[in-house]
């Protein structure tokens, strides 16, 4: 696919304003471009590097065509945003990476495993779920323990329910039946992977090396590369990464959770069109962060180098601090007085339990004395 060239100086326009809208901003500007963010809060992370923010609702066709006729090419960093009006604007000649047909099929989980599975990509066992009556059929189809997961929406463990009895089953609430849903085998994993992967122009690939990751409470806590996988493993996660982005079609980055299983099985969790939390070690431990390949690949530009500088530990710094729910963080200096540390916050004013505020990364010699030093600096900082 041959795509336009979007030089500095250029405008990138940005749905979501939240913090990996934040660092897209950051690295674009680094480059030269200029940005401007469309969310529907003020002061939004991304705006505060933004050279200009649209406050207004992601549904906003109005407010998206302002946005359009004032970037030369668009892209989104989540994706909840609205696919009629990614596909409205490609209709009227605006160039929005990755598509409206990526889009629609990412937001989906249903959608998402049934193009796996077309594309040889092996998945956990799943059913669509419309009524109640449906759970009972999928539990003797499919068995018990499960997951029960809104088809769209959702993310960081929201929307989601974990059955493991029949009593779980009942409790399921009746308003939960206003949305599709997705019946999934639960998946007894040994170790939580992902890859992130680039496509450019030309069909050029290139992915990151692999991220192994820890979630607490549905929430990711902690990557770690490199992964504690054998090689073959990871060569096998990562052909997996490329043949999806290859077969999407995407341009830009893509995020590929997996599951690592027994017997070196890996399954395909979820697929993030978009830049990914487990890659934000990217920025400190590559020669090219995720955000910097997603603005090449969007604007038609050579893709960076990708090898992996040093072990590296990525840890996120969540609302949860001794604060619960204060905006100022106490520990900051104990905690750039650790060796190969960097410390990113996100600009977000209220710390609310779980919240995403910022993250650690820490290059060390290798991967314990990385993570080691990690939590203990995120032992450091509370919320006050």
């Amino acid at each position: 696919m041959s795509i336009k060239k979007i030089y500095p100086k250029a405008t990138i326009g940005i749905f979501g304003g939240g913090q990996l809208g934040r660092m897209l901003a950051q690295a674009a500007k680094k480059i030269g471009y200029n940005i401007i963010t469309l969310d529907p809060i003020p002061n939004s992370p991304c705006a505060q590097i933004a050279d200009e923010q649209i406050v207004a609702a992601f549904d906003d066709y109005g407010a998206a065509e302002r946005l359009a006729e004032q970037s030369d090419v668009l892209t989104y960093e989540f994706e909840n945003v609205n696919a009629d009006i990614i596909e409205h604007l490609e209709k009227k000649g605006n160039t929005v990476f990755p598509s409206s047909t990526v889009l629609r099929i990412t937001q989906n989980r249903i959608k998402e495993k049934e193009f796996l599975k077309k594309i040889g990509i092996s998945v956990t066992d799943f059913r669509a779920i419309v009524r109640r009556s449906h759970l009972e059929e999928a539990k003797e189809e499919l068995g018990l323990p499960a997951m029960l997961k809104t088809a769209t929406g959702g993310y960081d463990g929201k929307g989601q329910i974990l059955l493991n009895t029949e009593e779980d089953i009942l409790d399921v609430p009746q308003d939960l039946f206003l949305k599709e849903l997705i019946w999934e085998r639960y998946v007894p994993f040994i170790k939580e992977i992902s890859v992130i992967c680039a496509r450019g122009a030309s069909n050029e690939l290139i992915t990151f090396p692999v991220s192994e990751n820890v979630h607490r409470d549905n929430i990711l806590y902690t990557s770690t590369v490199p992964a504690r996988i054998p090689a073959e493993v990871e060569k096998k996660a990562t052909d997996i990464a490329r043949r999806i982005s290859e077969r999407l079609e995407v341009i830009g980055v893509i995020g590929v959770e997996m599951f690592l299983c027994e017997d070196g099985i890996i399954l395909v969790n979820e697929i993030a069109p978009r830049v990914h939390n487990s890659g934000h070690y990217t920025i400190e431990a590559c020669y090219t962060s995720q955000f910097e390949q997603h603005i090449r690949a969007i604007c038609g530009l050579p893709l960076g180098r990708t090898e992996l500088l040093s072990p590296v530990a990525m840890i996120n710094i969540l609302g949860e601090g001794k604060g619960q729910g204060g905006d100022f963080l106490v520990g900051v200096e104990k905690v750039l007085s650790i060796p190969g540390i960097s410390l990113h916050l996100y600009g977000k004013e209220r710390a609310r339990a779980g919240r995403k505020m910022g993250h650690l990364t820490v290059l060390a010699d290798s991967v314990l004395e990385a993570v080691s030093r990690a939590k203990k600096a995120i032992e450091m900082l509370s919320w006050e």
